[in-house]
């Protein structure tokens, strides 16, 4: 049976990409240090269901920390999906030392236990926002990505250059892959599409910064994919995963207002200095390297997560989003 190492197997796409292994038989080995960074309940609830899986093994530790008793679950692994991180652009500028330790100590760490266990394969969780604001779209993996605007974008952007380190020295086959806006059933509460969905549901007010702009959104399924598609390709790549499809903010809340059957309460703030204004993938190397695309349109990926979020109303009501 093959063995895989999922790092912050209870956050959102790495809960997904567990399934998707443990649904195909393999076995998998969940890292995740349970952190506040928003709402416990929701990771509890993620994994939750993953438990239910005999195949599957969990590890509470922080990977950016100078104990390092997770590594032992290395050894004989065939990849490691390495998903853990600190995620948000806001958060980032009010604590960037956090992101640091997480994404670039964390990363560092990661990358020496694959070292020392002689693992071939590792895939790496970056973002879209390295691009920063450049006005060139949509962006492929040869576009700046030098001139970030966020700590957060920074410490992502630090990570990759780090593998690429442990790529030449060691001949680690490294994937990065740069995902695009992701949403879904289950996602992070502090990301527009859930607090659109959570507010216009309970008809409380929610914030549209300035226009709102644009994003490219990914349905969380869709990137999952690509990340088992990647987990045994040779080399090193950056490998844009994006919707191929910019769509207004406005436009979403649109369909959740559709989907809900509720109108919105908005209330429109500054747009922040630290956010992109619009994002756009080409994923001409996803299709060529991976054979991947996007397969969930906008309009089914909303309805789904809105359904998600009356299926687990009960609960999901009394999650913090702030």
């Amino acid at each position: 049976m093959n063995k895989y190492i999922v790092t912050g197997a209870a956050g959102f796409i790495a809960s997904v990409v567990s399934t998707k292994l443990l649904e195909s038989g393999y076995e998998v080995v969940g890292i995740d240090n349970l952190n506040d960074a928003y709402d416990i309940t929701i990771k509890n609830w993620r994994l939750e269901k993953l438990q239910d899986y005999a195949n599957f093994s969990f590890i509470q530790n922080d990977i950016s920390t100078s104990s390092r008793s997770w590594t032992d679950s290395f050894k004989n692994a065939d990849s490691i999906l390495h998903l853990a991180g600190r995620a948000g652009v806001r958060q980032s500028v009010e604590t960037p030392h956090v992101y640091i330790e997480s994404n670039v100590l964390g990363t560092l760490n990661v990358l020496e236990a694959v070292k020392d266990h002689n693992i071939q394969n590792i895939v790496i969780a970056s973002t879209s926002s390295v691009y920063g604001s450049s006005l060139i779209q949509p962006y492929d993996e040869y576009s700046e990505s030098s001139k970030v605007l966020s700590p957060y974008a920074a410490s992502k952007k630090s990570a990759e250059t780090l593998a690429h380190a442990y790529h030449h020295l060691h001949g680690i086959n490294t994937q990065i892959l740069r995902f695009f806006t992701v949403y879904g059933p289950a996602g992070r509460p502090d990301m527009s599409i859930f607090r659109f969905i959570k507010g216009i549901s309970d008809g409380s007010e929610i914030l549209l910064y300035g226009d709102g702009g644009e994003r490219d959104f990914t349905y969380v399924d869709d990137i999952a994919e690509g990340v088992c598609q990647a987990r045994d390709l040779e080399g090193y790549n950056i490998i844009n995963l994006g919707g191929d499809n910019p769509v207004r903010i406005k436009k979403i809340i649109e369909l959740i207002e559709k989907y809900t059957s509720k109108s919105a309460s908005i209330k429109v703030v500054p747009r922040d200095p630290a956010d992109v204004p619009s994002t756009w993938a080409n994923i001409n190397t996803a299709k060529d390297v991976l054979s991947w695309e996007p397969n969930v349109s906008i309009e089914v990926g909303i309805s789904r997560t809105v359904d998600w979020y009356k299926h687990n109303y009960d609960w999901a009501k009394k999650i913090d989003i702030y």
